[in-house]
């Protein structure tokens, strides 16, 4: 019996292993359950169009700017986002309005059998939701992020319009390999056949990956940042170029590294409109000086409190980080705290490593399985200078280094994405 939302929830939380709380025992390594999910529910990933959007970085952001721009240009638009920050409904919006909890109790009804026979994990569970949501909902297209890799990925069942890799870094080395050549062999799975992809960055070690992938399936292939100038003006300004033009762009998000994302959501848009869109270049200005707005994304680079100026970012992987750093650099400051917290199956020396020595450290654990405890994280930590104290709760430390900074001082929260969505009032 599932009466209401809540249990649906703990239903699903109690019988499906899910990769955010115990890591690599929940992942599938094959399509063979959503194949078999889809199938329970009539197809319905081919009953809508669709972008679909992987990498290691930036595809959250990137799946966000693109679902915001095609609202803002008057369409009815899916987004499939993972993991959530707050609530489960974030997973699964239609014109930035999260699933409807009714839809996900009566959802669960309808193919409870199915689940028992099949035995899902609860991505896969997630992902033929968002699928049987946005066909019954009719939308007009709907923008679906990859959860892990591509390829084997549960999202990959659909034939998107546009493929978009936002860029290729470690992360998940465990599950989709230890090169980076392997990593992005996994991600150019999305690669489908005439479908156009679109990768935002070049990286020399791994393009002729996507060139190989797109040549057998006679793909045309488009490297954005080959194909669009984009300077960093001041904070969230950014002057864009092409062959035909420049314009100026405000983008809502903050973090320098959205700069990366910024030419693939552009690029992705363009092909679009060769396929028959009508978007706008007012349209694309409006959607991304409001894509926090329209969308609900948050936990990217976003500004807490001012004096002291507390910032959280959901940046959790050696590239992520390294971004993050650059961006804490750029801020004016005069002590700088950091609160981190991390999971247990990261390369956590990679990430340590980057982290600066001159800031005070409060080392703090999510209450997941996969939370790596925050005492172990100091003493790893300490081993690259990097020195403070532990307060396991998130709030907690997040509310000491308040007591103990000043109005000149700078916050930083983060490590982990489960750090961010346990800050309060987010």
């Amino acid at each position: 019996m599932i009466p209401s939302y809540r249990q649906a929830l703990d239903y699903l939380y109690a019988n499906l292993p899910m990769y955010q709380r115990v890591g690599a025992a929940a992942y599938k390594a094959d399509l063979s359950n959503t194949i078999l999910l889809c199938e329970a529910l009539g197809n319905p990933q081919n009953k809508f169009r669709s972008i679909h959007v992987a990498g290691t970085n930036g595809k959250g952001s990137s799946s966000h700017m693109l679902a915001a721009i095609l609202q803002t240009a008057g369409y009815k638009t899916g987004l499939y986002t993972s993991p959530h920050l707050k609530e489960f409904t974030e997973r699964i919006r239609i014109n930035g309005k999260e699933i409807d909890k009714n839809f996900v109790v009566d959802f669960v009804k309808r193919i409870k059998s199915s689940i028992e026979n099949i035995k899902p994990s609860f991505f896969e569970i997630t992902v033929a939701m968002a699928f049987d949501y946005f066909a019954k909902q009719k939308v007009d297209v709907a923008v679906i992020e990859v959860g892990l890799g591509g390829r084997l990925d549960s999202t990959n069942m659909i034939t998107p319009l546009v493929s978009l890799i936002t860029n290729i870094s470690w992360d998940h080395q465990d599950l989709l390999g230890d090169t980076l050549q392997k990593i992005a062999f996994e991600k150019a799975g999305i690669i489908k056949q005439t479908v156009p992809v679109v990768v935002s960055e070049r990286n020399q070690e791994v393009d002729e990956i996507f060139r190989t992938k797109s040549n057998e399936e006679q793909s045309q292939l488009y490297f954005a940042s080959d194909l669009w100038k984009i300077d960093s003006i001041s904070e969230g300004v950014y002057q864009v170029q092409d062959p035909s033009k420049t314009v100026e762009l405000t983008l809502d998000l903050m973090g320098v590294y959205q700069r990366k994302n910024l030419g693939g959501v552009l690029q992705v848009v363009e092909l679009l409109n060769g396929k028959g869109f009508n978007i706008s270049q007012e349209a694309i200005r409006i959607a991304l000086e409001n894509v926090t707005t329209i969308t609900g994304l948050k936990g990217r680079w976003q500004k807490l409190s001012h004096q002291p100026l507390v910032i959280c970012d959901t940046g959790h992987n050696e590239a992520g980080i390294r971004e993050v750093v650059a961006q804490i650099q750029a801020q004016k400051f005069e002590k700088l705290f950091i609160v981190l917290g991390c999971v247990k199956d990261k390369d956590l020396s990679s990430v340590l490593s980057l982290l600066p020595v001159d800031a005070y450290y409060f080392f703090c654990q999510a209450k997941i399985p996969r939370a790596l405890d925050a005492i172990e994280l100091s003493n790893r930590a300490a081993v690259f200078g990097l020195k403070g104290e532990v307060i396991s709760d998130v709030n907690e430390a997040i509310g000491t280094a308040r007591k103990k900074a000043t109005p000149n001082d700078f916050i930083f929260v983060g490590g982990s994405t489960f750090i961010v969505a346990e800050i309060e009032n987010l």
